[in-house]
């Protein structure tokens, strides 16, 4: 098993010991800055629990909003979670730059995964069983964002950290962190 397999099958280990905080349901919220490997790490949980993954690249609307990302995500998911309600959301249409019409339907089960810049927000955490942080050098996580996303992305890159630097200036997500992950060394 290489180092990667490894330690997500740890990362796997350990979330399977977190209690249910809401409706029976686990919620495993995946932290980090741009670039830090998020993603993949949040698919292998989701897959390993057969639970749905939300995507908070999903809720943002558009390149300024990072915190209505993070409403939407208690607003549309994690509120009625608790409170036992539908839970659906919308997906941002990143070309049209408006929310598409289309609700997605997200099912019950005994875990819910959910991954992005401002996942674990201190307005989610009563929410959230776990909150995973993946850190990574800038240069690294830039490197990898432009590698992903290329063209579309790039124009985009200083304004997006900037609100990065000001929502993590204000909401200290890595320090509340159950768990801090290196995840430089899965490039």
């Amino acid at each position: 098993m290489d180092r990667r397999a490894a330690r997500v099958a740890a990362v796997v280990e350990w979330a399977r010991g977190l209690a249910a905080r809401v409706s029976g349901t686990r919620v495993v919220a995946v932290e980090g800055r741009s670039g830090a490997g998020k993603t993949e790490l949040a698919r292998e949980l989701a897959v390993a629990f057969g639970a749905p993954l939300i995507r908070m690249d999903d809720l943002y609307p558009g390149w300024d909003g990072l915190r209505g990302g993070v409403t939407a995500l208690h607003d549309w998911v994690l509120r009625p979670l608790a409170a036992g309600e539908p839970v659906r959301w919308l997906s941002w249409d990143w070309a049209a730059d408006r929310y598409a019409d289309a609700w997605h339907e997200v099912p019950r089960t005994g875990s819910l995964v959910v991954e992005g810049v401002g996942c674990g927000a201190r307005v989610l955490a009563p929410y959230v069983s776990g909150l995973v942080w993946i850190e990574v050098p800038d240069a690294l996580r830039r490197e990898r964002a432009l590698a992903r996303d290329g063209a579309t992305y790039e124009p985009h890159w200083e304004r997006w950290a900037r609100q990065e630097d000001e929502f993590y200036g204000t909401d200290d997500v890595r320090g509340r962190a159950d768990l801090i992950i290196d995840g430089s060394a899965d490039s």
